[in-house]
């Protein structure tokens, strides 16, 4: 274990840096006589799941609210990335963040349920938030385990998915495709919502019966490769006008293929804008916010340790970034209209617990307007 640690904290030095709190210099800088300079430990910490900490994604999302609220306060922080990916690579990242001084550690991503099961029970004194997950042990059907002082937090991807499948068809588009990473709930989840949300668009613009096409798959993969963008070619090729690439990583190849296509991309998790003139919006979980309001929490002794809760519009959990999104027709009036049906649980969109696969979803959405091929 001490080789390991030893290994990792080489790692974490080499790959994450030392984070600068409140504009300052960097924490090691000893010359910096800050209250956050005078020490080597960082109080809130976030350890990475699978890509980096500017993955425009998961990861960042999360970052950039454990860092907006370090910053206002001028606590120390800094991030830790596993060597891998398996349960006792988190651990030990885990461990190097709490030996580091972490009081509480944000842990963005499903993978982290097993490890962070075993350390909430190992560092009782520790607050963890878990993104994406709940904890449990090792082994199929495990119960979900949630001590005081974790809290797990999910998202209502259904209605992210939603909103964008229903403004790219008031948009006027009518060719779509939907790239899911891999078959996970949350992936599946903006999947079902997204052709429910064009389903319900196509019925107000009153459109033809299989007006609308959506050609749905899972990539299996969250990193980009020359597989996937070699496929979201040929899907552009074979007329399709926006792919909503639900892949973390693996959008970039969907993006690099929209670029030679001069087609269009919804982006995912967090505002992709920036990744491509291709994106014409993003299906986002509120990340910053939810994790910087959780962390507040913990400050405020008002921390919600002991349970799961799910984030949806009635919470702003989710959203599309309306002043960056390059809409033609669907305007803010209309997203505040569809927004304000969704917070008030006026519209049922089948989720993974309703609908086994997307072959259902024919039957789930009460598909007329859109005709779906899943491959």
């Amino acid at each position: 274990m001490k080789k390991k640690l030893l290994t990792m904290l080489l790692a974490t030095t080499m790959v994450c840096g030392l984070v600068a709190c409140g504009g300052n210099k960097a924490n090691n800088d000893k010359k910096d006589d800050t209250k956050s300079a005078k020490s080597d430990k960082y109080e809130l910490a976030l350890v990475t799941d699978m890509g980096s900490i500017d993955d425009k994604s998961f990861n960042q999302g999360a970052w950039e609210g454990v860092v907006q609220y370090a910053e206002e306060k001028n606590i120390a922080h800094q991030y830790y990335k596993p060597v891998e990916q398996s349960d006792e690579a988190y651990k030990d990242a885990i461990a190097l963040a709490v030996k580091g001084g972490a009081k509480t550690v944000v842990c963005p991503g499903f993978l982290f349920e097993v490890p962070v099961f075993e350390m909430q029970s190992q560092y009782p004194d520790v607050n963890f938030i878990i993104i994406d997950g709940a904890p449990h042990d090792a082994g199929d059907n495990a119960p979900i385990d949630i001590k005081d002082n974790t809290l797990s937090i999910f998202y209502a991807e259904q209605q992210a998915g939603y909103l964008a499948g229903y403004a790219a068809v008031k948009d006027g588009y009518k060719n779509l495709g939907f790239m899911g990473g891999v078959a996970v709930p949350a992936v599946k989840r903006y999947g079902y919502g997204f052709v429910k949300g064009a389903e319900d668009a196509a019925n107000e613009l009153g459109l033809k019966d299989g007006e609308i096409s959506v050609r749905y798959t899972y990539v299996n993969g969250f990193a980009a490769t020359p597989e996937i963008n070699t496929q979201a070619s040929s899907w552009y090729k074979d007329g399709a006008e926006l792919i909503f690439a639900a892949a973390g990583g693996a959008g970039n190849s969907v993006m690099k293929a929209a670029e030679t296509a001069k087609a269009q991309v919804i982006g995912v998790d967090v505002d992709q804008a920036a990744e491509s003139t291709t994106v014409i919006s993003s299906a986002m979980k509120n990340l910053k916010k939810s994790v910087y309001d959780a962390i507040t929490s913990i400050y405020d002794g008002k921390f919600e340790g002991g349970q799961s809760i799910t984030l949806d519009a009635s919470k702003e959990g989710v959203e599309l970034p309306m002043e960056s999104s390059k809409w033609a027709n669907f305007t803010q009036e209309d997203y505040d209209a569809i927004y304000a049906k969704l917070a008030n649980n006026e519209i049922d969109i089948p989720t993974d617990a309703t609908t086994e696969d997307a072959k259902g979803l024919t039957k789930a959405c009460k598909l007329t307007k859109v005709k779906i091929t899943v491959e």
